[in-house]
């Protein structure tokens, strides 16, 4: 955690230009800030159901949003979605570059690792913006517990593709403590899989 809270902006959302397809979320981003992000893949699939596939996952996540100037501060991978908070560079339509690159390369490594080209890997993926810091430190709890949500492992830091170890390693006990003691459990984040 870098105590980034500063960076909670993202101003007015950006106009809508056309009516929002009810089945596809409307991703507006207008101004940098922090961001919630999740992404699930088509049909809910188990495309990445193994260990090899899932660090192929985890670790393109990671590389490509350093590359693109995406400040990761949470993030949990599996199988079939993911989960990150992360703080936007300046142009934080980048997130699209970032989703696109992401979703691109993984689905291409996996179909050619599987020997099923042009099969549909991914299949949308939401952002919230994160305005207020009780909201963004919720958020933060909620993706580092998620493995644990999603009965993977007892403790989240047991957990290989997700960021609660990294970040018991890397914050104050202070930090830790007031991070994991924000409820979690009435929060609306897409994660039905």
């Amino acid at each position: 955690m870098t105590g980034a809270v500063g960076n909670l902006e993202c101003g007015a959302l950006a106009p809508l230009s056309t009516t929002p397809w009810p089945h596809a979320p409307t991703h507006r981003l207008a101004l940098p800030g922090t961001f919630i992000v999740t992404a699930g893949t088509y049909r809910k699939e188990h495309f990445f159901r193994d260990g090899a596939l899932l660090k192929m996952l985890h670790n393109a996540l990671l590389t490509i949003a350093a590359q693109q100037g995406w400040q990761l501060e949470a993030w949990a991978v599996f199988p079939n979605h993911y989960h990150f908070v992360a703080h936007s560079p300046p142009n934080p339509k980048a997130l699209t570059l970032l989703i696109r690159e992401l979703h691109s390369r993984t689905a291409l490594a996996l179909n050619r690792h599987e020997s099923t080209p042009n099969r549909k890997i991914w299949h949308n993926y939401w952002e919230t913006c994160l305005t207020h810091e009780r909201s963004y430190f919720a958020r933060l709890n909620y993706v580092h517990q998620n493995p644990v949500k999603h009965g993977l492992v007892r403790v989240a830091n047991q957990y290989r593709y997700g960021s609660a170890a990294w970040f018991e390693r890397s914050a104050t006990a202070a930090q830790v403590k007031t991070i994991y003691s924000f409820k979690i459990d009435l929060l609306a984040v897409p994660d039905e899989f």
